[in-house]
């Protein structure tokens, strides 16, 4: 899985650091999504998968690496 992110969609809620800390951060300057890891070891495909469903502005999409 590889992670896309759409920082100008994003609107700094931070659901996805809440539900995917080691993948996501948020900018200090103006709180967006900042991705850490754009390919996320198997074991936090779930909360991943989770971090893009919860996300109020659908900046975050996956894409599958196969």
């Amino acid at each position: 899985m590889e992670l896309e992110v759409d920082r100008e969609r994003c609107i700094g809620a931070g659901m996805c650091v809440l539900t995917a800390p080691g993948v996501f951060d948020q900018d200090a300057a103006d709180g967006r999504v900042v991705p850490l890891d754009r390919t996320p070891a198997p074991e936090r495909e779930a909360a991943v998968r989770e971090a893009a469903e919860v996300c109020p502005s659908g900046a975050i999409s996956l894409v599958s690496r196969d």
